[in-house]
């Protein structure tokens, strides 16, 4: 290097290379995730997504996705599962991390597999470019079924 290249910083927008394996990504985005997976393509159905957030790079198609479904085991319609979904892809490769809990779970449960997933997603941004920025959702209780809250009263 001369003196003139280490006067200058080096330009912001410059590529940078770096070797990320899945099994680099399993360990340290979903260590705690139920099941870790990859692919050439998306396990999400999109006939059982409740939710979903997709942040992309358009400049490389790189994009990391967090989505929420719910899914019948086997056709036992007693048995519903949630699944909070973290999705990587880089290049043509799709790294999934998921966390899923019966339906009927504790809500302290569905609080912490809720928090591992939304924390394996902030940081997974970082890998195309984005910031995860936290916000407040008020969630009131759910009407139960013959409440008053679902048939309306006449007078």
């Amino acid at each position: 290097m001369t003196e003139v290249d280490t006067a200058t910083e080096p330009d912001w927008d410059a590529p940078l290379e770096l070797t990320v394996t899945p099994a680099g990504l399993f360990h340290s985005l979903f260590q705690t995730a139920s099941t870790v997976h990859t692919g050439w393509s998306s396990c999400a159905d999109p006939t059982l997504i409740q939710a979903d957030l997709t942040t992309m790079d358009d400049a490389s198609g790189n994009y990391c996705r967090m989505i929420e479904q719910e899914y019948v085991e086997d056709g036992n319609e007693e048995l519903v599962w949630h699944d909070w979904l973290v999705e990587i892809r880089l290049g043509e490769v799709l790294i999934s991390g998921h966390w899923q809990l019966q339906a009927s779970a504790p809500p302290l449960d569905w609080n912490w597999a809720a928090r591992e997933a939304e924390t394996a997603f902030e940081k997974a941004c970082v890998l195309v470019g984005k910031r995860v920025r936290r916000t407040l959702m008020v969630d009131g209780p759910q009407p139960q079924a013959g409440t008053s809250a679902q048939r309306p009263r006449h007078h």
